[in-house]
């Protein structure tokens, strides 16, 4: 029984914790207007470079990667698809362009959410198309192991699943049951223990996320990567993903370490907004400061544009004068020639 309708018949307890997190997102939206109007060339940086890690972090969670020399191309549109992984990273760019631009409307219904599979997958067999057979979901250990982690419902009853979730959604918005933001995350543990289609209902939760984050006012997933944050904590994310969904059929289970790890990530995003949007008229010295965080951050070779993206306040001379005075103190290194040459930290 999913999470939602529970909730319409009895009123959840929110733990202290999840309470908290909510109320720093809802300070967050207060303050989000004011960042918005700021520099718009910077928040345009800041806009495709989310778009970017978006794609590449939500298809890598997933096992889906290109190379990095070809992220961009596949990415921004540039030049021909050469395999399916590339065709995948650009349907999900696809589908994140249409979750922009639709901001959060119409209501939330099936067409959408099978529009959003149909983008992210176009060219499978099956995309936009609900499962017809069984999908277990399999861990795969590093050492070759596997187990079934959990059961989705039968196929037969995945179509029925689903409008209960968006009945479920839309009356607890209207209700009041809970607060919006826990009402999201409960609805896309839900999403993911019914696992309407064969492959792609991790992409297309983020996807779902992004868009019921729009359309209840919160504009962060413009311009910060949550799919990257989700990313860089993975293990975490499955780890919560499993215990929440431990009874999910029979209605026992406890939703809320999922729900306060989602909304961690959403709370993590307007951090790091507010980092980089406030940066605009940052103090002498934090540019740098900023600078030598991103590279630290860059778990390979990076290039001073990968750099401009990630702190887009930050002018090229400056970039390249840091640099230097790291390659100068043995920090850095540059492993090429010219403007497009890449560079690694030295970690000692």
């Amino acid at each position: 029984m999913n999470t939602l309708m529970q909730w319409l018949k009895k009123t959840p307890a929110i733990p202290a914790a999840v309470a908290w997190t909510v109320a720093d997102i809802e300070h967050f939206r207060g303050r989000q207007d004011l960042y918005m109007k700021q520099a718009p060339q910077v928040l345009k940086a800041l806009r495709e470079h989310a778009l970017v890690e978006s794609a590449v972090s939500s298809n890598r969670i997933e096992g889906v990667e290109v190379p990095r020399s070809r992220v961009r191309a596949v990415v921004m549109g540039r030049g021909v698809l050469r395999e399916r992984n590339e065709e995948e990273v650009r349907g999900y760019r696809e589908a994140l362009d249409w979750v922009h631009q639709s901001g959060g409307k119409p209501a939330l219904s099936r067409a959408t959410i099978v529009t959003l599979h149909s983008l992210s997958h176009a060219g499978a067999h099956d995309a936009g198309k609900f499962r017809t057979g069984p999908s277990d979901i399999i861990q795969r250990s590093p050492d070759g192991r596997r187990r079934v982690r959990f059961h989705p419902p039968e196929p037969g009853r995945v179509p029925k699943a689903v409008e209960e979730l968006l009945r479920g959604w839309k009356d607890t918005l209207t209700e009041r049951a809970v607060h919006p933001l826990a009402a999201l995350a409960a609805f896309n543990l839900d999403f993911l223990c019914i696992h309407p289609f064969r492959d792609g209902n991790g992409r297309v939760s983020r996807l779902l996320l992004l868009r019921q984050l729009y359309a209840l006012g919160y504009e962060v997933g413009r311009y910060i990567s949550i799919e990257r944050l989700i990313e860089e904590n993975k293990e975490r994310y499955y780890e919560t993903l499993e215990a929440s969904s431990k009874g999910w059929h029979e209605g026992r289970h406890d939703p809320w370490p999922y729900i306060a790890f989602l909304l961690t990530i959403v709370k993590s995003a307007c951090k790091e907004f507010e980092a980089r949007a406030g940066s605009l008229k940052a103090p002498r010295g934090e540019k740098s400061a900023q600078l030598l965080q991103a590279m630290i951050n860059f778990r390979g070779p990076f290039s001073v544009g990968d750099l401009q993206r990630a702190c887009p306040h930050a002018s090229v001379p400056l970039i390249r004068v840091l640099l230097k005075r790291e390659k100068d103190a043995g920090r850095a290194e540059c492993l090429g020639r010219g403007p497009k040459a890449q560079w690694r930290v030295v970690r000692k």
